[in-house]
């Protein structure tokens, strides 16, 4: 009798690869033997999922829907099985994390570091996008745990604010700046103003502060990466609201300059999100321990 749930990591597999021989090269099978996997959910379905031909494997509308719910399957099947693994051994196996791009690319490599001189055999997973991206992958159950910049809600997810952070505008080492703790927005309307894409939370806390001051820049370029917006600003092409998290090695050494809008820092909260269950492996318990207790963070960043 042949597995449901090997048929169903199968079944995703050549979909997600989008043909039978890189599926059966990735789940080191015969190409016949997934075949035979496909043929057999086929019939425990009761009809056909995929179309197939010489050039391409797509799904029909039922392969859409086995696709779909296969994925939370073998997701909870996983959490199970390591769940239950917990309970007879130390911390150890796979730990997928997203984060936000200030979050991910700043704090969250010296936090792995520092987990993984403690807990070895823990084998983390990272990946960095937007937090409507981060937020997404929890929701799919894509990732364990995620963090996300600024205010987020969502009905189906639990967040959970761990820590704060501060945004300052972000200038050039020019002469007209130096010396300077704060400056006015009002100062900068001409100024070209370079901001993140729509759905990141540094995008978010920039709007925020344009709304909340009335402030409405003539001039606005959108980059999808913090380090070109730097790497912008360095260059004098303009100016921008960053974390103090993401410029801490520019402004030691002087490349760029900090200072507070109108005298005032913006403030926004690091959130963890994940799903809205009590249970989480033993590696998760212990990734969102040092959140919380903000033990591993260094302790300029606290």
């Amino acid at each position: 009798m042949i597995s449901m749930d090997i048929s169903l990591k199968v079944f995703v597999t050549v979909v997600e690869k989008g043909n039978f021989t890189r599926a059966a090269e990735e789940l080191m099978m015969t190409q016949p033997a997934v075949s035979q996997y496909i043929q057999a959910l086929e019939r425990a379905m009761g009809t056909k999922l995929l179309e197939r031909t010489n050039k391409y494997v797509r799904m029909n509308q039922a392969g859409e829907i086995v696709f779909h719910h296969a994925k939370d399957i073998l997701g909870m099947h996983t959490r199970m099985q390591t769940l239950v693994d917990d309970l007879l051994h130390r911390a150890s196996g796979e730990l997928s994390i997203r984060a936000s791009y200030t979050f991910g690319e700043y704090v969250l490599p010296h936090i792995v570091a520092y987990m993984h001189k403690k807990y070895p055999l823990i084998r983390p997973s990272i990946n960095i996008g937007n937090t409507t991206e981060v937020a997404e992958a929890i929701l799919n159950h894509e990732a364990d745990i995620g963090i996300v910049e600024g205010e987020y809600d969502h009905d189906h997810l639990y967040i959970e604010a761990f820590a704060e952070d501060e945004m300052f505008i972000i200038v050039p080492n020019e002469k007209r700046f130096r010396g300077r703790e704060a400056v006015s927005l009002a100062e900068l309307d001409k100024e070209t103003w370079i901001v993140r894409e729509n759905g990141s939370g540094t995008r978010r806390a920039a709007d925020q502060m344009f709304a909340a001051r009335n402030f409405h820049p003539e001039s606005k370029l959108e980059f999808g990466s913090t380090q070109l917006i730097k790497e912008s600003v360095e260059s004098g092409l303009g100016v921008t609201l960053l974390s103090h998290w993401a410029v801490r090695k520019e402004i030691s050494l002087g490349t760029l300059l900090m200072m507070k809008p109108d005298g005032d820092p913006v403030r926004r909260q690091f959130s963890l999100v994940t799903q809205k269950t009590p249970y989480h492996t033993k590696a998760a318990e212990i990734f969102l321990d040092l959140l919380r207790l903000n033990e591993a963070f260094p302790e300029s960043y606290i």
